[in-house]
């Protein structure tokens, strides 16, 4: 299926699909004919020798200097060469492939003012599979992500290096080979390639796509370990939630009360505490907090996608010229800090379960770390070292990025977001807590090994589904393979998916 693109309608769930899953894109006839007409005015206004930012003048500190004629016909070139000045090893093809789609739907809106060819050019390299090789570090978030965006732009003069084919080569030869015309760059069309925050929205859809699928599966290794450690079940009533009135809170208690159903704890014939500790009761309004962030985030990412975030911005219907600051990236990058923080939180709150499950002092009747033979054996102790040296790493990452700015050309640009580096943060953080939630989800189906009481049918499956990547620990075993292999299956989403086929799919808050 093609997904049309019309500048208007993209969600954070099409980015996924493009970028991650090949879907193939079109631009659509309006989005063309808006293209055109812009163009037609810019060329008017040249023709007209009328002066315009980053187009017959230089950018930034140098937006004073007035370029000749054949200056002009230049300037884009090495516009393109000075600022693909990156450093580090490539994004993945999934994050370049995003920067492509968020240029492509802001040149379909229309007001970028660059030729047909240049958003033509990317859809048919997005289509094809040819994805430029981008350095990961370089970007500060204002001006647009200039030094990842312009290694991409190199491909509009049939230069750089791409993956194709799973090979990594020259994309000259790439084009060739997948017969894509080399567009090369005219007045405006390299700016209109670079300037906007698109390598940090596509990193921030895709993970909120990724960490949206992760709180549900929080909440399913939490409704595990809750059952595991006999909660009192009362806390988790929606009707309490309700009467505060968070959607992410009641969410959540409705999500966990689905999987717990069923439950003997539900029922009164296992005995419970009056209360329980913070890191079981709260569970709600801790994970709740992260599902109501996931939601403000969601929104202005989406909001991002299908803005018109570039500079100068031409209007074709009232023939102006507007330039401004639509390139800053603070927009995204405070979601981005606010993201990886609330992660952290709930992997903090996971940890404190999974601490419960080891302690016997804590445990309800439980073995020391989750061993019969405790003192020759040492169980799962060592896990939580794992999860705790994780989650220090995560609490480091989450000092905001945004708060951070230092000024760069000649203090022109004297506020910068910092987008990249808060991009790059939530990704290790989200990274972390896969892990972190990894090991509660082995603890939890271990401890459930020692109950003999009916669990829910949602907690049974994802118990079942735990077992079929980690076997149960009878004797001490190096953890590391379970670890890593019960990270990659939450990274999947393998118990999200094997609890929704058995209860149905979990509720949202977004």
């Amino acid at each position: 299926m093609t997904k049309i693109l019309d500048g208007k309608t993209l969600r954070i769930e099409d980015v996924v699909a493009v970028a991650r899953h090949g879907e193939t894109v079109q631009l659509g006839d309006e989005a063309i004919a808006a293209i055109r007409r812009c163009r037609a005015m810019l060329e008017r206004k040249i023709a007209a020798r009328e002066i315009m930012y980053g187009i017959n003048t230089g950018i930034g500190e140098l937006s004073e200097v007035v370029l000749s004629d054949e200056q002009v016909a230049q300037f884009q070139r090495y516009l393109i060469y000075n600022h693909a000045a990156g450093y580090g090893d490539p994004f993945p093809v999934e994050t370049v492939r995003a920067a492509m789609l968020g240029r492509v739907i802001l040149h379909a809106k229309g007001y970028s003012g660059c030729r047909e060819e240049i958003p033509q050019t990317f859809v048919a390299l997005l289509n094809a599979g040819i994805t430029p090789v981008v350095c990961e570090k370089g970007s500060v978030g204002a001006c647009g992500d200039l030094a990842p965006m312009s290694q991409i732009a190199l491909s509009l003069m049939g230069e750089g290096e791409c993956f194709y084919g799973g090979e990594r080569m020259a994309t000259g030869a790439a084009m060739q080979q997948a017969g894509i015309p080399v567009p090369g760059l005219m007045a405006r069309d390299g700016l209109a390639a670079i300037n906007g925050s698109n390598v940090i929205t596509g990193m921030a859809a895709m993970q909120l796509y990724d960490a949206e699928r992760w709180v549900k599966q929080a909440e399913i290794v939490a409704a595990m370990t809750l059952e595991a450690l006999k909660a009192n079940m009362k806390p988790y009533t929606s009707k309490l939630l309700e009467l505060r009135g968070f959607p992410g809170a009641i969410a959540c208690a409705r999500n966990l009360a689905r999987v717990m159903a069923g439950s003997d704890l539900l029922t009164g014939k296992v005995k419970v505490k009056v209360q329980d500790a913070y890191s079981m009761r709260s569970t709600p309004q801790v994970i709740g907090a992260l599902r109501d962030a996931l939601a403000w985030a969601r929104r202005q990412v989406e909001i991002e996608l299908n803005g018109v975030a570039d500079n100068p911005v031409f209007v074709a219907e009232e023939d102006r010229v507007l330039t401004g600051a639509n390139f800053q990236g603070t927009p995204v990058s405070l979601p981005l800090d606010m993201l990886g923080a609330a992660i952290t939180m709930v992997s903090v709150l996971s940890e404190r379960r999974l601490n419960r499950l080891l302690n016997p002092a804590l445990s309800v009747g439980l073995p020391a770390f989750l061993t019969k033979g405790a003192g020759m054996f040492s169980g799962l102790m060592l896990s939580q070292y794992t999860a705790d040296m994780l989650i220090v790493e995560q609490r480091i990452l989450s000092m905001p990025s945004c708060i951070q700015s230092i000024p760069a050309a000649a203090d022109q640009e004297d506020f910068v977001s910092m987008g990249m580096n808060g991009a790059l943060k939530t990704r290790q953080i989200l990274k972390n807590a896969q892990a972190v939630l990894a090991i509660e989800a082995i603890g939890a189906a271990q401890a459930l090994d020692f109950r003999d009481y009916t669990r829910g049918k949602g907690t049974q499956a994802a118990q079942a589904a735990v077992r079929r990547v980690v076997a149960h620990l009878d004797e001490d075993r190096p953890l590391f393979p379970d670890h890593n292999e019960m990270a990659a299956a939450v990274e999947r989403c393998v118990l999200l998916e094997a609890v929704e086929a058995e209860i149905g799919e979990l509720g949202s808050s977004w």
